[in-house]
């Protein structure tokens, strides 16, 4: 760190907050360096209208680049102590676009061993966001995270420590919204959050306080100074007033200050070989060695350009006799009125350069015009592009160590963020000039602005962007190049190759979901099933033939598909009226689990269902959340298969449309949470194998009676009346297949749509049905709701143990053939080779339809006690079809079955 970067200068100046604070009473309480480090002006900002400038950022007020960098630099040095030598290399830093993306890099330097990363408001194609969170007060409020390494946010586990780089704390909001998106991926034990100043209210600090705790996490706080913004009642509006009546009196940018404008000139810097242009997707140890290395040598070939093209180098562009660019002679283009002069920025620097240069200005007030000038130390502006800071400004303080005292090098970079300019000592933005957006920006054209550059006096401006912006844009007649022009004798462009990231693999072209009317008898925007279509393949086979081939080994119940079951009239009956009696108690399940999610999961969740069972909840969740919120909640259907996992797939699909941080899985009931473990398996081997991190394997359910899940809209073990039917309640679609023959890697899991079976569809009647209830228990939900985020609501696991107590009571020994509640009775009934059902003694209505479906295929119903279900089904163990006949009552040789279906107890 150079010693200029460190002393303090006292320059009688006026402070360039007074404009503002007079006019609207805004003013700053804290200690006397909050002055010293701030200005303020005003903006075109429905949300806030003061900005707080600061004097040491390089970003509105052009400053000298050792000051900027050492700002940083020194709160990355107390990081560093507060965290020890062997944290703060485990730690990474984490900057926000646009304004702090130098200064966050900064800090990193300061910690030395830290990668950093900044948020960005650029898309970049091939790139997929790892995450991303809002920032309330901007002028432009989205954030993407596009690392290049996918586990650099990881940090190594929960110990590492994340450290948070703002310019300012103004409320807290934007921390807490990264904080909240990023823990929710990768939870660590400890935050640093980092300013230049802490700005908040007691509220504000006491609500990070809270949230620390509840997360469970130690938050830091380092700041240079820390203090208060004042705002009388109806700032806001007084301030947007005063804004437009400014507006209305000047010009939209600074008019010309030169008579002929400068030529511009390309330098080549011969930027380092993969070396990264900031920390957009990353910046490792390793790249700050290799860009150290560099600096030397690409500030010397700018300085060799300066003295090249230097007006009276040798080349006549209009200069006047003393070399310097004829300047338009109007008072407010002195040098000594330059806004660089009257905002205290010089309070930071040279002490003894700024005498020199006050004992020159009073020497040029005292001589005529037209007389040759004792001219101060050249005046060169290196100037940087939004969030391109700090690639710029690391070539300022390597162009201001080479030149010493033959130049005074200022550092300051373009913005996005209109604010009003307005020439006064005691405003803190005294000049903007306007200019067209030259990087094709993700949200359109719009204007950029570059502050406090026209009339500041400076001999030449380096104009340094990246590749990206190096666009006919940019030197186009109203372009940022010619606006430069106007005011400089000499400007130089300088671009940064822009850094892109090695894309990640990925299948050509991912497929695309399947929707009714030709998948499924859904309406298209209730489902996009992430399934392809094998309608026209013949995957049939009878019960007992699946059922011995699966239990031999021989073959995975995911390979092919039973014979559709059709109900009989009297079937058909039951369903209708357990509909008709269950409606308003599953309405009241599908709203208390929706209000659920959206309380805890975000205002936006995507919907993903467990085909096929989920898949009707996931569509009723849906209605919900439109009817009672207006909210238009995208929902997927997803195959997950037992042994076999998730469909990768439809993973990569989801994380490449949406964020998975966003995902809520969803299924229809929990019965010993072979899925719920299934699918924590599965996400965690996804993972592991490449695929994009961030799903949560938690599921929402309608109905959880085994225990298994925290998000449940009851954890009752009722008839919901879906489960009585297979395709015709579930938009005609089967069960899901996974075959390598008709299922390839980049394939999605498969399904058929039951045409034919139109004539017997019920799924849309059942959710009609239930959706008209959803008024009737609208306060009901409200209270179950609230109930239940209160309440402790941990897995309990009870439903797998009495599983495994059956399994052993019954001498099956295989958990997978004991399926517990009403759901999954159900579907042994409908699907396998049912050995007996168990009925909790004394279960009513709920059980009808067992009853009448065990009478059909004769299986006995047993009354027991202590059961956690309403009933459990025994698929046959040991099953062959020739020792079993069409009634599946009887096993052969080594079979715990007697003739009549009576367990045999072993000793």
């Amino acid at each position: 760190m150079s010693e200029r970067a460190t002393r303090e200068e006292t320059v009688n100046v006026v402070w360039s907050g007074n404009w503002v604070a007079e006019r609207l009473g805004v003013a700053l309480e804290g200690g006397d360096e909050l002055g010293d480090l701030l200005g303020l002006a005003l903006r075109r900002n429905p949300k806030r209208a003061h900005l707080l400038v600061s004097n040491v950022l390089g970003k509105h007020v052009p400053q000298l680049p050792s000051v900027v960098h050492g700002a940083g630099y020194e709160l990355g040095e107390r990081v560093r102590a507060l965290l020890g030598p062997q944290e703060a290399r485990r730690a990474v830093v984490l900057g926000y676009a646009e304004t702090a993306t130098g200064l966050g890099h900064a800090v990193a330097d300061g910690l030395r061993d830290a990668p950093y990363l900044h948020s960005t408001r650029r898309p970049v194609a091939g790139v997929a966001p790892a995450g991303g969170f809002e920032e309330s007060h901007s002028h432009a409020t989205s954030h993407l995270l596009l690392p290049e390494d996918r586990d650099l946010l990881a940090g190594g586990g929960p110990a590492s420590t994340l450290v948070l780089v703002d310019d300012e704390f103004s409320t807290g909001n934007t921390v807490l919204n990264t904080v909240r998106a990023l823990h929710a991926l990768h939870p660590r034990e400890r935050y640093v959050i980092v300013a230049l100043v802490d700005m908040r209210s007691p509220a504000d600090r006491d609500r990070l306080t809270a949230f620390a705790a509840e997360i469970g996490a130690r938050v830091d706080l380092v700041t240079r100074a820390a203090g208060t913004v004042a705002l009388p009642d109806g700032v806001l509006e007084r301030g947007q007033a005063l804004v437009a009546e400014q507006e209305a009196r000047a010009p939209a940018s600074a008019p010309p200050s030169v008579l002929v404008p400068a030529r511009v000139t390309r330098v080549a810097l011969d930027w380092p070989a993969g070396v990264p242009d900031g920390g957009r997707h990353g910046f490792t140890p390793d790249h700050r060695t290799a860009l150290e290395a560099a600096l030397p040598a690409m500030a010397e070939r700018i300085a060799t350009a300066l003295d090249a093209d230097a007006p009276g180098g040798g080349d006549d562009h209009g200069q006047g006799a003393d070399g310097d660019r004829d300047r338009i002679p109007a008072a407010e283009h002195d040098r000594d009125r330059s806004p660089a002069r009257s905002q205290g920025q010089d309070r930071v620097g040279d002490q003894d350069r700024v005498r020199d240069q006050d004992r020159v200005r009073d020497q040029d007030q005292d001589r005529d015009q037209d007389q040759v000038r004792v001219r101060a130390p050249r005046r060169v502006l290196v100037l940087g592009f939004e969030e391109l800071m700090y690639a710029p400004l690391r070539l300022g303080t390597a162009l201001e160590e080479l030149l010493g005292a033959r130049a005074e090098v200022r550092y300051s970079t373009t913005t996005r963020s209109p604010v009003l300019a307005v020439d006064d000592p005691g405003y803190a933005i005294r000049t903007r000039l306007v200019f067209p957006a030259h990087d094709d920006p993700a949200d359109g054209p719009g204007d950029r602005y570059a502050y406090n550059v026209a009339g500041a006096g400076f001999d030449a401006v380096v104009a340094v962007v990246d590749s990206t912006a190096d666009t006919p844009a940019l030197h186009a007649p109203d372009g940022l190049l010619a606006r430069l022009a106007e005011h400089t004798g000499q400007v130089l462009l300088a671009v940064v190759p822009s850094y892109t990231p090695t894309p990640v693999q990925e299948p050509p072209v991912l497929p695309e979901p399947l929707r009714g009317p030709d998948f499924s008898s859904y309406a298209p925007d209730e489902v996009g099933w992430l399934l392809q279509d094998l309608s026209d393949t013949e995957l049939e086979a009878p019960t007992e033939e699946r059922e011995e081939a699966i239990q031999s080994g021989g073959a995975h119940y995911a390979e092919s598909l039973p014979v559709e079951y059709q109900p009989s009239p009297a079937y058909q009956a039951l369903f209708t009226a357990a509909l008709e009696t269950s409606a308003a108690r599953i309405a009241r399940a599908v709203g208390t689990v929706t209000e659920t999610v959206l309380a805890e999961r975000g205002p936006r969740p995507v919907l993903v269902s467990l085909a096929r069972a989920g898949t009707p909840v996931g569509v009723l969740m849906r209605r919900w959340a439109r009817h009672r919120h207006g909210l238009d909640l995208p929902h997927y259907a997803i195959s997950i298969v037992r042994g076999r996992g998730i469909d990768a797939t439809a993973l990569r699909w989801l994380a490449a449309h949406h964020d998975p941080a966003d995902v809520v899985f969803v299924d229809g009931w929990t019965g010993k949470g072979a899925i719920t473990r299934e699918l924590a398996a599965a996400i965690e081997a996804f993972e592991a194998s490449g695929g994009p991190a961030g799903f949560d394997p938690e599921i929402a359910v309608l109905a959880d009676p085994g225990g298994c899940v925290r998000t449940y809209g009851t954890r009752e073990d009722f008839l919901i009346p879906s489960a009585c039917l297979n395709s015709t309640v579930s938009g005609l679609i089967s069960r899901t297949v996974l075959r390598a023959d008709l299922v390839g890697p980049d394939d999605f899991h498969g399904g058929k749509f039951y045409r034919e079976l139109a004539a017997s569809d019920v799924s849309n009647h059942f959710l009609d049905t239930v959706a008209a209830r959803f008024d009737d228990v609208a306060a009901e939900v409200d209270d179950a709701t609230k109930e239940l985020l209160a309440a402790d609501r941990a897995p309990t696991w009870e439903g797998w143990a009495a599983v495994e107590r059956i399994s052993e009571e019954y001498g099956i020994h295989d958990v997978n053939l004991v399926k517990p509640g009403v759901g999954e009775t159900t579907r042994v009934l409908l699907r396998r080779v049912p050995w007996k059902i168990l009925a909790r003694r004394g279960a009513g209505p709920d059980l009808e339809h067992i009853r009448l479906l065990a009478e059909q295929r004769g299986v006995p119903v047993e009354e027991v006690d202590d059961l956690p279900y309403s009933c459990v089904g025994l698929i046959h163990p040991r099953f062959t079809r020739g020792a079993t006949g069409a009634d599946g009552r009887a096993v052969a040789g080594g079979s715990p079955v007697a003739d009549g279906g009576e367990a045999v107890r072993e000793a």
